[in-house]
């Protein structure tokens, strides 16, 4: 097949997933849509969308970012860009979840203890401003994954509009891009609980070295980058295609991180691989 008729493909794919979230937002917009809103791009083509509807509409859409301990910090004041530029009402909501004394052991349900905590406090904001048709971004592909969070969603009746039409990630970023989103092509930031092992008890500065350890790493060019830490040894996950340029800042990054505290330092052979601590769960 030649690459016309593949753009072909993928540009009539773009269409079909455009209509289906249009038309879903447009049956929905009077009751009042808000997104959990991380800046991503999976929330974010949500709410480029929701915005065109609800512009149609004269109906704001409500986009909510949530501040949390274990969160990465550093999106915050972007997505309430995006969601003002897209024409949102923006609300910061902030969850420590570390008031949960569950949570705090990291349990291997921990995404579905953070996702209910997390959530009811959107759905009290949200229908006490009015708004209840409340989405999130899960998308396809999650389906693969171990996301007991998925479960909290669906008790609390939580929305995925991208995972209903069965759109992939790949598919997201397609028309992500083909629409003008801003992060179309940014990577993946999940919780900072990822990098540590379940049963590891959470410790905020940990969480926080951790953090600056990644983002001075991304600084660098890196596209795709994980800190995973077991015991006194830090993993270092990258993109296999950039590991020639990781050994060309090899001596920097192990500056950085030594500063930062970690004591023994790898690089991941197998590269970069979302969900690399749920190996041993059983899915």
């Amino acid at each position: 097949m030649n690459h016309l008729n593949l753009d072909y493909l993928e540009n009539n794919q773009n269409i079909i997933n455009l209509e289906n979230l249009t038309n879903i937002f447009a049956e929905h917009i009077q009751e009042g849509i808000a997104i959990a809103f991380s800046g991503g791009v999976d929330s974010s083509l949500l709410l480029q969308i929701a915005c065109n509807v609800g512009q149609k509409a004269n109906r704001p859409v409500l986009a909510v970012t949530f501040e949390t301990k274990l969160h990465p910090h550093g999106d915050l004041e972007e997505a309430r860009e995006i969601a003002i530029n897209l024409g949102a009402l923006h609300k910061t909501i902030v969850v420590d979840e570390f008031t949960d004394s569950e949570i705090m052991n990291n349990p291997v349900d921990r995404c579905y203890r953070c996702k209910k905590l997390l959530f009811k406090s959107l759905i009290d904001y949200a229908t006490n401003k009015g708004y209840t048709y409340l989405i999130d971004g899960s998308n396809y592909d999650d389906l693969s994954s171990y996301r007991p969070g998925m479960r909290a969603l669906a008790e609390l009746g939580i929305h995925s509009p991208l995972l209903e039409l069965q759109i992939t990630k790949k598919q997201i970023r397609s028309l992500a891009a083909k629409l003008g989103v801003a992060s179309s092509d940014k990577p993946s930031a999940p919780c900072l609980a990822t990098r540590l092992p379940y049963g590891t008890r959470f410790d905020y500065d940990l969480l926080n070295r951790i953090d600056q350890g990644e983002q001075f790493i991304k600084s660098l060019g890196f596209y795709n980058v994980r800190l995973r830490l077991h015991q006194d040894i830090i993993r270092i996950e990258v993109d296999q295609e950039s590991f020639s340029h990781f050994l060309d800042y090899k001596d920097c990054i192990i500056n950085r991180l030594k500063e930062l505290g970690f004591v023994y330092i790898t690089l991941d052979m197998e590269g970069f691989r979302s969900g690399s601590m749920d190996i041993k769960i059983s899915r």
